[in-house]
């Protein structure tokens, strides 16, 4: 187990349309997330790309930013749309250039020459593979398959293959042989997903990022939050809980980080009995928990209210902790 550190993550600049992974003190490696990264940077150095999947909120965006960190290379951001088509990816003719040639050399004889090219604009997967810039294709899989069918050649040839239009000798690319390609992905199920390709699947190596362990998760709500480590771990044992029963309630990180934020902001602690702490819980919790019923009737807030009191304090202990060691001092 290594001691748990705060290192670079997923801030950026911008420049150029290229992102610039920065230092950010608000990423947590634990040994969990440590054996991740190296893992994918073991595959990286190897020539594959890397395919982070699991369900939203696990962190697969930032694990992938802070990996493109590790390697040290500008990164070319793509984010899986329905609309895509491979023009969105590589480019696309944006009309014509036209060139004329004057010749009165001799004043009594004129002689005129033109010339009609098309004009090429690259779009962001031609620019990285040009460039040797590292990919990450954030939700790839809402992109149709057959959209995403550009990047077979790519990530097994190293080719990308261009429309033939572009003139003798253009209608390809060789892949920079510095171009590494980040991918993420939902499940299938998730609404606004399409099934991916076999023959891409293949040519990436998958790595699963389901649920953190305790010890990462109660450290990223720390660090993104400033809520203390106990109080945290109070908010991660509730949360793991509802996701751990009968009813299949999901919640990612997002939902922790958002109520660690939200105590630490207006100066309270978990607590049970707690009213606006309780209702803090309903509101960011029901998305999910919503269709917990019983005979008709949502039972969401019970839920919730037993696992509060299971894992947190009640209202008022802190000030009876206090008390009981200030009798103790006195006698």
């Amino acid at each position: 187990m290594i001691k748990n550190k705060k290192v670079s993550s997923s801030h950026y600049d911008v420049k150029d349309d290229l992102i610039v992974p920065e230092a950010s003190d608000q990423f947590v490696v634990t040994s969990y997330v440590k054996d991740i990264i190296e893992r994918a940077l073991v595959y990286l150095n190897a020539g594959y790309p890397v395919h982070f999947a699991g369900p939203s909120g696990t962190g697969k965006t930032t694990l992938a930013f802070h990996l493109a960190t590790q390697w040290g290379r500008p990164v070319t951001l793509l984010q899986g749309n329905e609309e895509f088509v491979s023009s969105d990816l590589t480019g696309k003719d944006v009309g014509y250039r036209k060139s004329s040639l004057v010749d009165n050399y001799i004043h009594s004889v004129l002689k005129t020459e033109e010339q009609m090219s098309r004009m090429w604009v690259d779009n962001r997967l031609t620019t990285a593979c040009r460039n040797g810039d590292m990919l990450i294709y954030d939700e790839f899989n809402r992109s149709k398959a057959e959209t995403n069918n550009i990047l077979l050649s790519v990530l097994s040839e190293g080719i990308l293959n261009l429309p033939g239009s572009r003139g003798a000798g253009e209608g390809y690319l060789d892949v920079h042989p510095s171009f590494r390609a980040i991918f993420t992905s939902n499940p299938e199920e998730y609404a606004g997903t399409h099934k991916t390709q076999d023959a891409l699947m293949n040519r990436m190596i998958t790595i699963n990022v389901g649920l953190s362990d305790r010890e990462t998760e109660t450290e990223i709500l720390h660090a993104r939050s400033d809520l203390g480590l106990t109080e945290s771990r109070y908010i991660v044992d509730v949360i793991r809980e509802l996701h751990g029963n009968d009813h299949e309630t999901k919640h990612g990180l997002r939902a922790g980080i958002a109520i660690a934020k939200i105590c630490k902001i207006q100066g309270f602690k978990p607590r049970f009995g707690d009213k606006l702490f309780h209702a803090i819980c309903y509101d960011v919790l029901s998305m999910e928990t919503a269709k917990v019923q019983h005979a008709g009737h949502s039972i969401i807030h019970e839920m919730i209210d037993s696992v509060i009191r299971k894992y947190c304090p009640p209202v008022g202990s802190d000030a009876i902790k206090v008390t009981t060691k200030i009798k103790m001092v006195e006698l």
